[in-house]
């Protein structure tokens, strides 16, 4: 084998320990990948792939190398990261001495979910790390229990919950679409299944035994320091202490610095929160739209109006956690209706927050030790707007919970004020961040060094008059220390003391015996004022470190402010509401809007409201209407304006009555996942089907054209079906919302008792519709899918033709009808009916009890059955 060099076995002997991550090796001012690393990189980044001796004079044994500068390295990383890989950064630590290799050592190891650098993290989303911990048959891949946690190194929030039940899965899937985490972990065992997760969330396979329930749970009191986990809510929750315990294990393998921020966990329970799958969260677009997955034109876009980074993650919280704690809610909308009283103290609370930094990413950076002398000095800035916030907002009772929490640390304030300058370097490798009269240390070696600051200050001067050259210049850089230039007409004539240093182009360099004893004077006080400088800013975090936890309250208490005055400022824009929240089962809005539609809207064109009425007696609308009438954007408003009231903001209503809703399921169109292996009708139908089996008495369904995926026939059956089962099954019976094309549905009301018709309005005109988009009592008689074709510019001879159809149909008639189910085996006659004139006329419904095969009927099936007998009885 041949000999590789000390500087290629470092890497080997280094990489080894990180076989999982692309290493970038630092080498001068480059940072280089190496082997399979350089392939990956240069293919994924983009970058040249060249080649390098692994041995002197073995030109046949070249390895693959590819490396790029080191001022751009997070960029690199960053894209390295979102495509899902892990890197480890080595750094040269130690002094060139010429005598082997540089000592190196990895300083930083990153995953998509412990990025902790502020240009590779995103400003308005929480950075989440989620631990997962399936409990079942590892074989067959079935569980029906799991441990969940989930952390943001960046805030330090840190929470975990155990879910169970046959639905266990489904439970999983809704919390990771609540979460949107940039990484999960999970038991290797588990990950070689073939686990399916959310698009774009990075999955990386740990050691089965990190998971482990005794070594997890002594992690966790280890780091914590405490004796029991039941002070922190985790007592009853052993799965979400292996999954809490997990995390910290990758933490220090990973971000080894990280795990000082962690100072509390918190264990919670999915039952406190709205329900809302991944499909609900899509279809109602909250926070991105289905169509270039962009912020603009969803919820969030609408109602974010905060001005600090902190405020706007919560508010995106809230609107993927909608509350179902009246009492919470109802202390939200007291502070929104506070706010939006009073213009001017928006105004000021506005001026005043857009000065306040991340509080809470800049205290994780200090405990973590990656604060530079900037982070305190917007920290600084940022505590000295709290007393200005708390006056403004002392007198309201509404707000006093958060006036209470505003702790302007004059301490920390005090402290920054005066250890930093006004100006200081953005990291630590050059003077000037100590400001002077803080250290005595450091005042002394500035005095000691100050005379020769001063002659090193004037001696351009000097030598200008001493020498009768004016253009003479003293000047400094990093390869020849001080100097002094003289342009090379001029450098016959300086004295005899200057000694040639360097000749230019155009100038020559001259350096005396008494500059060069300055200058070594000076520049042996810069290294030692700089550790000195270093050594003083250590303690300065060190000790700030210690107000850790009020810092994060004050900037949590700012973070609420922030949402608090985003939902009033939205409110007060745009003629929002406070809504009426009640546990009662009803739902009542008066002249409700699509919060995004109507701000969507050309200029002067005003949007249609529309009214909404649920009570106990009326639990189904069954809404009727053509395409682009507005049916679907009506039913989406109903649950959007549900979901804003349970995160506490204002709605967009004359009045509106919100009986709590424990979930919204949402199904609006379809989209085909081919790569899954599901076409548009199976992905319809497994939506459907998850709402069927995941909805209570309490929850609000919207439905969108169930039944559309396939032929007319099978379609009308389904969606009737559907209907049915919502309306009997005694664990439903719910608020829903069922749009659909089916007229034939309209006859349903006269058998389902709970349910009403609606349609979306429309007038015609001649040849040609105008649609009202009002919602109105009763069901439409036509689908007006001609109009709408010609509408959409369809060809007029298309259009002409299909209305010549259309025509021929209605005449000939549909036998197609919605009518009860004929339970008879009887071949139907071919023949003209020919009517007895003796015999009486059977009724229908004593004909359909004939047939009815009682014993093959399900319970909701019969109760069906008499809804119908009772309506053929009393026609």
């Amino acid at each position: 084998m041949a000999k590789v060099t000390p500087s290629r076995q470092q890497y080997l002997d280094i990489k080894a320990e990180y076989p999982d991550c692309i290493l970038f090796y630092r080498m001068g001012d480059f940072y280089e990948t190496f082997d399979e690393d350089a392939e990956i990189a240069a293919r994924e980044l983009d970058i040249t792939l060249t080649s390098r001796p692994t041995s002197p004079g073995n030109d046949n044994s070249r390895i693959p190398m590819a490396g790029v500068p080191h001022h751009a390295l997070e960029n690199y990383i960053s894209r390295l990261i979102e495509r899902g890989y892990h890197v480890a950064v080595c750094d040269q630590i130690g002094d060139v001495t010429g005598r082997g290799p540089v000592e190196r050592a990895v300083t930083r190891v990153m995953t998509p979910g412990t990025i902790i650098e502020p240009g590779l993290l995103p400003e308005k989303k929480p950075s989440y790390l989620l631990a997962l911990v399936p409990v079942g048959n590892v074989e067959t891949g079935t569980w029906n229990k799991a441990g969940l946690a989930y952390v943001d190194i960046t805030t330090g929030e840190f929470a975990a919950t155990q879910l169970e039940g046959p639905n266990t899965g489904v439970l999983v899937l809704e919390e990771l679409a609540r979460l949107n985490p940039r990484e999960i972990i999970m038991p290797e065992n588990w990950t070689q299944r073939g686990v399916t997760l959310p698009e774009n969330i990075h999955l990386s396979p740990v050691a089965n035994w990190r998971f482990e329930a005794g070594t997890t749970e002594q992690a966790l009191l280890d780091h914590f320091r405490v004796k029991t986990l039941d002070g922190y809510g985790l007592a009853d929750l052993p799965y979400g202490v292996c999954a809490a315990g997990a995390i910290l294990f990758y933490l220090r393998e990973t971000q080894r610095n990280s795990l000082a921020q962690l100072t509390s966990i918190r264990a919670y329970s999915t039952a406190s929160f709205m329900v809302l799958d991944q499909f609900t969260r899509r279809n109602l677009e909250l926070t991105e739209t289905i169509r270039g997955r962009s912020t603009r034109g969803s919820l969030l876009d609408v109602l974010d109006r905060t001005v600090t980074a902190m405020g706007a993650r919560l508010l995106r919280t809230w609107i993927n956690q909608p509350l179902l704690e009246l009492d919470r809610l109802n202390a939200r909308l007291d502070a929104v209706e506070t706010l939006t009283g009073d213009a001017a103290l928006r105004e000021d609370l506005h001026t005043a927050l857009r000065s306040v930094s991340d509080i809470e990413r800049l205290t994780n950076r200090l405990l973590i030790g990656k604060a530079g002398p900037r982070d305190l000095l917007a920290l600084c800035e940022s505590l000295s707007i709290v007393p200005d916030i708390k006056a403004l907002i002392g007198a309201m009772p509404a707000l006093k919970a958060l006036t209470d929490r505003l702790d302007p640390c004059e301490e920390v304030y005090d402290h920054i004020q005066r250890a930093v300058t006004d100006d200081p370097p953005a990291v630590m490798n050059a003077m000037g961040t100590i400001r002077p009269g803080y250290a005595q240390e450091l005042d002394d070696i500035l005095h000691q060094t100050r005379d020769a600051r001063d002659w090193i200050a004037n001696l351009e001067e000097v030598e200008r008059q001493r020498t009768g050259l004016p253009k003479l210049k003293v000047s400094y850089n990093k390869v020849f220390g001080y100097y002094i230039e003289v342009s090379r007409a001029q450098a016959e004539n300086v004295p005899d003391d200057y000694i040639r240093k360097q000749t230019l182009v155009n100038a020559e360099r001259f350096i005396t015996p008494e500059l060069k004893e300055y200058e070594t004077l000076v520049l042996n006080a810069e290294e030692q004022i700089l550790e000195v400088e270093k050594q003083l800013f250590e303690a300065l975090c060190h000790d700030l470190c210690q107000s850790s936890s009020r810092l994060i309250q004050t900037a949590r208490a700012i973070a609420h402010l922030d949402a608090f005055l985003s939902l009033a400022e939205v409110a007060v824009r745009e003629g929002y509401t406070r809504p009426t929240l009640t546990r009662d089962d009803v739902l009542v809005i008066q002249d409700g809007r699509h919060p995004v539609v109507e701000k969507l809207l050309d200029s002067g064109t005003r949007y249609v409201p529309n009214e909404t009425h649920f009570d106990p007696d009326t639990r189904i609308h069954i809404i009727t209407g053509p395409n682009m009438s507005g049916k679907s954007t009506y039913i989406r408003q109903v649950a959007l304006i549900t979901l804003m009231a349970q995160i506490g903001s204002f709605v967009p209503a004359d009045e509106a009555t919100i009986g709590l809703v424990d979930r919204i399921f949402a199904r609006i169109g379809a989209q085909d996942e081919i790569h899954a292996g599901q076409s548009t009708f199976m992905v319809e139908m497994v939506e459907t089907a998850r709402i069927l089996s995941g909805s209570t008495g309490h929850s609000l369904i919207i439905l969108d054209e169930v039944g559309r995926g396939t032929s007319t026939y099978d379609g009308l059956a389904i969606a009737r079906a559907v209907i049915e089962y919502i309306h009997n099954n005694p664990r439903l019976n719910c608020r829903t919302l069922f749009a659909t094309h089916y007229h034939e549905l309209t006859e349903l009301p006269a058998i389902l008792p709970h349910t009403k018709n609606f349609n979306v309005a429309v007038a015609e005109e001649g040849d040609s519709i105008v649609f009202l988009h009002r919602v109105v009592p009763g069901g439409a008689d036509r689908s007006y899918g001609v109009h709408v074709a010609q509408l959409a510019g369809m060809p007029r001879p298309v259009v002409e033709r299909a209305r010549e159809l259309l025509a021929q149909l209605e005449e000939d008639g549909s036998d197609f009808k919605l009518r009860p189910a004929d339970n008879s085996k009887k071949a139907k006659s071919n023949g003209p009916a020919q009517l007895s004139l003796f015999d009486p006329e059977p009724h229908p419904a004593v004909e359909t009890l004939k047939h009815m095969a009682v014993d093959e009927l399900s319970p909701l099936e019969a109760l069906t059955k008499l809804y119908e007998l009772k309506r053929m009885a009393d026609s």
